[in-house]
Order: C-alpha cells, then sequence, then structure tokens
C-alpha cells in the first residue's frame, strides 16, 4: 500500500517538489538567477517527478545539474530527440535521469524530469540562467520570477501533438501550492542604488558599502510560491550609455564565439529637444483587446471588484479621449472569435468616439479562449491609410498556445506598423508581450497586483505619438586590428529614454573602440556615439557570451520557422551546433544529465508524480505636447478652486467633495473628442460643485466651453497630481483647444509639461 504520508495535491498525490531556493544577482541591468529545487521520495517506489514551470521568455539557459547526496551530475546540451532517447533509455535501464527541455511552441515554459527517484531518496536540482532587466515608465528595472503558469490556450484544429508540451500542466488554485519559496538578491551597480521595491513583502535593504553601490534584500517570511515575483530596482543616475566586453573562454577555440571576447553595448539615445516637442498628429489606432474568460478574474485579490476587463474598459476610455483629432482608429475584441466596433478604421470624431464607448461600456470577458492570431490576419488584411502610421495596442493576459506562430506574423507585417504590447494579469506570457513588441517596433508593459493599468499604457500611447525614428543603423569605429561580428539583429525602433542593447564578437586587441547610432528624426539627421574600452572587464564570468548567444539563437530560430527543406535544416544544425557550444537552450536541444554510476539498477515499476503549478483564475472561466499655457489673471477662479499646489479648498469656500465614483473617469468621460469641456451640471458634478457655483463663477468675456475647459484643467492640476500620467496627454488637447481661441492666453500659467 502507498504511503502518502508528505505534501500532497488535490487528488491526494504525493507531491515530490518540497522547496525551491532562489539566488539573483543583478549587476547593473543584466540579471543571474540560480534555483535550486530540491526533490524527496516518500513514498516505497520509485518515481518520476514531471514538472512544466514558467521562465522569462528572454532568458538564456546555461546550467542544469543534480546533486544526490554527495555526486553532483552536470547537465550536457544535446539536440533534443536525442536528449529524449538518452533519458527514456536511462530509464529502462533502471538509471538516474534527469531532462530538462524548453517548449516547441513558446520559450517561456520549461519541463523538467527527474527519472528514477529512489525511495526514501532526495535530490536537488540546480537550474541557472541570465536575462537582461527591462526599464520601466518610471525608469525602474524590472526583474519577474514567474511563479504562475495559467493553462495556455490553443486553438481549435490543432493536433495534439502540437500543443504546448508533451507533458501535461497539473495546475492547482495559486494558494494551495504545495511547496515553498526562499528568495534572496543581491544588486551592484557603477552607481548607487536608490531603493529596491516588490510587489511581495521584502525585508529591508541592506547596504553591503558607504557608497550604496552594493546591497542585498530578502523576500519576507513565510511567502509561497503563489505568484509571480516581481522587483523593481532603481539606480541614481540611471540609463546610461555603456558598453561591456568580456574575456573568451580559456578552453574555447579562438574564432568561435566563446573563445572570443564578446562586447554588450547598451545604448540610450537622447533625441534633440528641438524635436521632442513635436509629436505626430495623425495615425491608425487599432486597439486589440482581450475578452476571453480569464480576463474576467478581479486584477488585485484585495480589490475583487476591478477586473482585468474592468480595467481594460476604463484604459479604453483613457486612451480614446487622449486621441489626436486628424487620427484614425478602431477596436477589436477577441476571444474563441472576434469582433471589431467598425469595418474599417474610420476618422476621429466626437461622433465616432461616443459610438465605440457606448460598445466600449459593454464588454464583459465573455468570449470564451484566447485566439489571438485571427484577428491579427484580419486586422493586418486591412490597406493602410495614406499618411496615417498604423500604431496596434494589443491587450491580453497572455495565455496562448501558439506564441511563436503570433510573433511570427507580427514580423512579417512589421514594416506596416508598430506594434505596442500589455501583459495583464499573473501568468501572462513574458515570450508573448515582450516578443509582440519587439518584433513590432513598439514597447512592452506588465500589469500585476497592484499596478494600475492606465499609466502605464499612457505611456506607450506617449511612445506611439512619438515621431516614428527612421533611418537606424550602427557603424563601429574599431582599430584596424579589430573587427566585429554584430550578433543582434538590426534595431527598427527607438524611443526616448528607452535602452537598446547590441551585442558583438569581437577579434582582435586594441585600447578603445566607438560605437554610433546614427537615425532621422522629423527630417533632422541625429546621431549618439559611445566611446569604449575594449580591455575586457574582470570577474563578468560568461554572462555576456550566453546573452549574445542566446540572441543569435533567437534569431535563427525565427529564421528556421520561415525556412523550408534544406535551408531549415541548415537552420536547425546551426542553432544546434550553437547552443551546445555556447551551454544555452534552444527550442531544438535540451539538457540531460544521466547517473552512470556504479549501482544497482533501480527495481520496480516508476510511478509518475506531475508537481502542480499555480494558476489564478478558474479554469471554467476562460500636435499635443504645450509645455506652458497662459491664463489671464482675471480668469483665475480663486472663488472655485484654492491655487494651493496641494489642491486644499480655499479656507473662504466649502470643501470640494469627491463623486461617489472615481472622479478622474468621472470628468474624463465628459470631454469632447476635440477637447473641451461643456459648462453643465454633470461637469459640476465631476468637480464636486453645484451648477451654480460653476456658472457664477465665470467672467463675462469668457465662453461656457472655454471656462469649463479652464475648470477642468485646473481641477486635474489640482486634485489628480498623482495621477497626471493619466490625463496629461488629454490635458494637453484641451489646451490645444484652448489656445486655438481667441484671447485666453497671458499672464497666469499651467505646466503640463510632458
Amino acid at each position: 500500500m502507498m504511503n502518502c504520508c508528505g505534501l500532497l495535491t488535490l487528488r491526494k498525490e504525493p507531491v515530490p517538489l518540497k522547496s525551491i531556493e532562489v539566488e539573483l544577482e543583478v549587476r547593473d541591468h543584466v540579471a543571474t538567477v540560480v534555483s535550486t529545487l530540491n526533490y524527496q521520495n516518500k513514498e516505497d517506489k520509485p518515481i518520476e517527478a514531471v514538472f512544466v514551470f514558467p521562465l522569462p521568455g528572454d532568458a538564456a539557459v546555461c546550467h542544469f545539474s543534480a546533486k544526490m547526496g554527495q555526486k553532483e551530475i552536470v547537465a550536457e546540451v544535446k539536440e533534443k530527440q536525442e536528449a529524449r532517447e538518452e533519458y527514456d533509455d536511462a530509464l529502462s535501464s533502471g538509471q538516474q535521469a534527469f531532462l530538462l527541455e524548453e517548449s516547441d511552441q513558446s520559450p517561456d515554459v520549461f519541463s523538467m524530469r527527474v527519472g528514477c527517484l529512489p525511495p526514501g531518496e532526495s535530490a536537488s536540482i540546480r537550474l541557472e540562467y541570465v536575462t537582461e532587466l527591462a526599464v520601466q515608465a518610471d525608469e525602474g528595472l524590472r526583474f519577474c520570477l514567474p511563479a504562475v503558469l495559467n493553462p495556455r490556450y490553443t486553438p481549435q484544429g490543432r493536433k495534439t501533438s502540437e500543443k504546448l508540451m508533451h507533458t501535461k500542466v497539473n495546475s492547482v488554485p495559486a494558494s494551495l501550492v504545495p511547496y515553498s519559496l526562499s528568495f534572496s538578491a543581491r544588486v551592484s551597480s557603477p552607481r548607487p542604488i536608490s531603493k529596491v521595491e516588490s510587489s511581495c513583502s521584502l525585508d529591508p535593504l541592506q547596504f553591503l558599502n558607504t557608497d550604496q553601490t552594493q546591497a542585498t534584500v530578502k523576500l519576507g517570511a513565510g511567502h509561497k510560491f503563489d505568484r509571480d515575483v516581481e522587483v523593481l530596482i532603481y539606480y541614481k543616475d540611471a540609463h546610461q550609455p555603456t558598453a561591456v566586453v568580456e574575456a573568451g573562454q580559456a578552453s574555447a577555440k579562438p574564432g568561435t564565439l566563446m573563445g572570443d571576447p564578446v562586447v554588450m553595448v547598451s545604448l540610450v539615445p537622447e533625441f534633440p529637444q528641438s524635436v521632442m516637442s513635436s509629436v505626430a498628429s495623425c495615425g491608425e489606432f487599432v486597439f486589440l483587446m482581450d475578452r476571453s474568460g480569464s480576463m474576467g478574474v478581479p486584477m488585485n485579490i484585495k480589490d475583487r471588484k476591478q477586473t482585468r476587463i474592468s480595467s481594460a474598459r476604463e484604459t479604453l476610455l483613457l486612451l480614446l479621449k487622449s486621441l489626436p483629432m486628424g487620427c484614425y482608429f478602431n477596436i477589436y475584441s477577441f476571444g474563441s472569435s472576434f469582433e471589431h466596433i467598425f469595418p474599417k478604421s474610420v476618422e476621429y470624431s466626437q461622433q465616432t468616439m461616443e459610438e465605440a464607448l457606448k460598445i466600449v461600456g459593454t464588454m464583459e470577458a465573455d468570449l470564451g479562449g484566447t485566439e489571438i492570431l485571427e484577428p491579427l490576419k484580419h486586422i493586418y488584411e486591412q490597406p493602410c491609410i495614406p499618411s496615417q502610421p498604423r500604431q496596434l495596442f494589443v491587450f491580453t493576459d497572455g495565455e496562448v498556445g501558439n506564441t511563436k506562430g503570433v510573433i511570427d506574423l507580427v514580423k512579417k507585417n512589421s514594416g506596416s506598423h508598430r506594434c505596442f504590447s500589455f501583459g495583464i494579469g499573473e501568468g501572462a506570457s513574458s515570450a508573448l508581450i515582450n516578443g509582440l513588441a519587439k518584433e513590432g517596433g513598439g514597447h512592452a508593459q506588465f500589469i500585476t497586483r497592484s499596478d494600475r493599468m492606465q499609466p502605464k499604457v499612457m505611456q506607450s500611447l506617449r511612445f506611439a505619438l512619438q515621431l516614428t525614428v527612421v533611418d537606424i543603423s550602427i557603424t563601429w569605429d574599431l582599430p584596424k586590428d579589430v573587427s566585429v561580428t554584430v550578433l543582434s539583429p538590426p534595431i527598427t525602433a527607438l524611443f526616448q529614454g528607452q535602452r537598446s542593447l547590441v551585442y558583438g564578437q569581437l577579434s582582435g586587441q586594441a585600447a578603445e573602440g566607438c560605437v554610433t547610432v546614427k537615425y532621422s528624426l522629423a527630417g533632422h539627421p541625429t546621431q549618439n556615439q559611445l566611446h569604449f574600452s575594449l580591455k575586457p572587464e574582470e570577474d563578468t564570468g560568461l554572462t555576456v557570451h550566453r546573452l549574445g548567444a542566446r540572441t543569435l539563437i533567437r534569431s535563427l530560430e525565427m529564421e528556421g520557422r520561415e525556412s523550408r527543406g534544406e535551408q531549415h535544416t541548415g537552420v536547425k544544425e546551426k542553432v544546434v551546433a550553437l547552443s551546445i557550444q555556447s551551454g544555452v537552450s534552444s527550442c531544438f536541444t535540451a539538457f540531460i544529465a544521466v547517473n552512470k554510476g556504479d549501482g544497482e539498477a533501480i527495481q520496480g515499476p516508476l510511478v509518475r508524480r506531475n508537481v502542480p503549478t499555480p494558476i489564478t483564475w478558474n479554469s471554467q472561466r476562460d500636435k499635443m505636447n504645450p509645455q506652458m499655457f497662459y491664463f489671464p489673471f482675471y480668469l483665475w477662479p480663486h472663488k472655485l478652486f484654492s491655487s494651493d499646489s496641494a489642491g486644499a479648498a480655499d479656507s473662504t469656500q466649502p470643501e470640494v467633495k469627491p463623486p461617489t465614483c472615481d472622479p478622474l473617469l468621472q470628468l474624463v468621460s465628459l470631454q469632447n473628442a476635440s477637447g473641451f469641456w461643456m459648462l453643465d451640471s454633470a461637469l459640476a458634478a465631476a468637480l464636486g460643485k453645484t451648477s451654480e457655483e460653476v456658472e457664477k463663477s465665470k467672467p463675462e468675456p469668457v465662453s461656457s466651453e472655454v471656462w469649463a475647459t479652464i475648470l477642468a484643467l485646473i481641477w486635474l492640476q489640482g486634485f489628480q497630481t498623482d495621477a497626471k500620467d493619466e490625463w496629461q496627454i488629454l490635458a494637453g488637447k484641451a489646451v490645444l483647444w484652448l489656445q486655438a481661441q481667441n484671447g485666453t492666453t497671458t499672464l497666469m500659467s499651467l505646466d503640463f509639461e510632458q
């Protein structure tokens, strides 16, 4: 009879995975992650433990090993089918074996098999990967340790063998995950660390030196591995252009990627101020909104009324109010099927905006699964509008099974649009969200836990409204004895303040080199230059080499998916050779370790145990940049609002009480498409005033629309400063409308600088 002591699944099956220990080391904007997974077989039969889990989509997995007692076995990278056969042969012979492989369909999902673990035995599995940290809107660097693997929706008609993994994903509610997590981080940078924040409880930050360039932090006690662990790191004077040269591996052959030095160049373009004040006043804005069942879950456990879909509706309101006059737009929504508000994109006007908002207000998470490929195809089939650059905004919780197919489609159409992507909630696929933005020349954002969707989306809209950077090129100025082989694909998009990384394999030796990025913005040729030392830095390990190898591998994999026959075979052979040489995983390879010790073969039938992964939802649910606007002094409504910068009410006036619903959204919903507000009872209610109070305060020579717009702007500036990122663009549109009126541009000012 089976001994069922220890941790159990919901089906009362023993769970061999007991705990996970994660050590994070961050050096500037690159992270190395070491995870140790501790297994123990408390049953009376040998077992095979299977664990399907998420990793960051751009991670370079570079080490996999197993330790039993004092013996450690380090896995090798081999061609995937060869590795699988070796694993199966080992189990058939009663040998212990360990297999780690990447999903064929999504590079952010991995399967780990721990085979032939004898009764009473323990094994510690060590997994290591390196990854780049993305820059957030507030200049923080984001690291995410994904814990949640929501079931990935596979479109109908796909063969079972083509689905996400050969291994079934066993899931339990996030609160019932039967293993624990410990997490610690060490951060170091050439610049001082200002703070470290997290979506989870952290112990206080501990600085290791007086200049505060090194620090450690740990996850608070009692944390369960039931949610993504998101860490935001902030440096002082962050995000300067840098270059790091890493020496080659001593044992590797010169002339190979691992044998030669590799340089990682971090480019942070600074656009000329003369063109930064200009933004696009046209464009075709297409919004693609996920309405699958999973969008009906709460954004935040503490506030179950705010679901993903309700937050998405509010975000669409802000977006529609912030669009520039003269542009075109359309809204698609998708699940198992898809819908669109207009047959084709329409010109933005008060009428079309109101029609769209009426439908947006009825949107629910009621369209079933998550089939994103078909609506994307439909969007790309629509002809582009002349002189209206297409900007695509994709909102999804990222639970799809055909990630690579979706990304390939976006890349195929990258010449006709820019794609901005938003991952909503726990478990959103980082491979999908980052891949859409990377191949679509846009920007990716993740909205989790207590994050508000609106400020992040509005930052992406500001990027979309920036004038498009064209003619991007990178040139290397190196001594004649030094050459570079670029490992990264060409840069297709640049945004103010956002980092772009370029990897290059160097040959030869010299003291200094220079890299120049050239581009054109609003017809102005511009360049940024970086001089750097060619002397390899000490104690960097092989991090840069592995990241460079991962970048080249991903490019070759995509080339392989686009090719057929002998060409495909040739690309696959290149990927396999590079993966084996660098020790970095790929979709064509796997890590395999077999314990070929002198011990006796393990006897008895092998019992399979699937380690459950947390899920977060019930699977049954399936020109507009004015920097300053001047008001005449006699228009300043001092009798209605206080001029106090903190927004407190004037002592001689009744205190302004916010409306019962969200006051910001209430005010925003009243704005006209061209930017002004009407002076009516609805506006008065949004301002927390009576109609009589707002009408009596209006000076005689001022029109009702001008006065209403002035009041709205002052209320935003005085009472909604914390939400400025959300209303900044639509306020800019209102300022432009006011500037187009006569006699309202002198003396007093409000600052709406973006």
